[in-house]
């Protein structure tokens, strides 16, 4: 029996097995998926199970769902795309008979006003029509969303469509701590865990930039329909500037506010905070 975790190959799913390893769970019960196993090289080296596994093809999930006692089941990165690929993850799951399925959500999926929620809403309720045993991990906005702009702050400050309404973001290996904390611990079947750090706003954030990096960053609130057009402007597609315009509107009415402490429980520590977050990415982004 083994622990399986799909979309290895990504930030969170990597984050994740290096978190069961570290937890001190046997390198050879952890099975590690991805499109490309040869991306999976160094964790097969290190005893890690590597499998080819793609949610657009059910027949590679349903082989390398074989034996899985429990199943992190990372959500796919294709917007638009999410529902017939996530069917085919449950599906292959329920085929498998798999233990326990901890799906990564987003945070309020069922009440979350964001384009983005939908998607994962579906699946939500798909996999409690399906009679596995599951547990809902609804990850708020990651830290590295912003942080991961900290040249674009520098240059041009802070540009977005949130008002003063709070985020409430940690790093993504918080999330991949709590997702191996649930795959290696017992007693989750059936809860929903609403997961996210200390809350900031948009201005909180060029505050903190500007603390750190000395130089003045602000923050300009736009109109939602503004930021799209700068966003495609930016040459993001339009569809995808319209999500990210979206998702500001969402967090302005706190769709993206969590208020609890489901993350620091899960994890054992307060998650990373917004100026460490800035502060261990703004060398780099100089």
């Amino acid at each position: 029996m083994s622990i399986v975790v799909t979309g290895a190959t990504g930030h969170l799913g990597r984050l994740a097995v290096e978190s069961l390893l570290r937890r001190g769970v046997p390198a050879d019960q952890i099975v590690a998926l991805g499109r490309n196993v040869s991306r999976l090289a160094d964790l097969e080296a290190r005893g890690v199970v590597a499998r080819a596994a793609d949610y657009g093809d059910p027949a590679s999930l349903r082989a390398a769902f074989v034996g899985a006692e429990k199943l992190l089941f990372v959500s796919g990165s294709e917007a638009g795309r999410r529902g017939p690929q996530h069917h085919n993850v449950v599906t292959a799951a329920r085929e498998a008979g798999v233990g326990l399925v901890a799906y990564t959500s987003i945070v309020k999926a069922d009440t979350s006003s964001l384009l983005l929620a939908a998607e994962h809403l579906a699946t939500e309720r798909e996999l409690a029509a399906s009679g596995l045993p599951y547990v809902l991990l609804r990850n708020g906005w990651y830290l590295e969303n912003y942080t991961g702009q900290l040249a674009t702050y520098l240059q041009h400050g802070v540009l977005g469509a949130a008002r003063d309404g709070r985020v409430s973001a940690a790093a993504r290996a918080d999330y991949a701590e709590a997702a191996a904390t649930v795959l290696a611990t017992e007693g989750h079947a059936g809860r929903v865990y609403e997961l996210g750090g200390a809350p900031f706003t948009m201005a909180d954030l060029a505050a903190e930039v500007s603390r750190q990096s000395g130089r003045d960053v602000a923050y300009t609130d736009l109109p939602v329909e503004k930021y799209t057009e700068i966003l495609v402007g930016a040459g993001l597609p339009e569809s995808y500037a319209a999500v990210l315009a979206d998702a500001d509107r969402g967090l302005a009415a706190g769709d993206l506010y969590v208020d609890g402490d489901d993350l620091r429980a899960l994890i054992g520590r307060e998650p990373t905070l917004l100026a460490e977050a800035v502060g261990a990415a703004l060398p780099s982004a100089r």
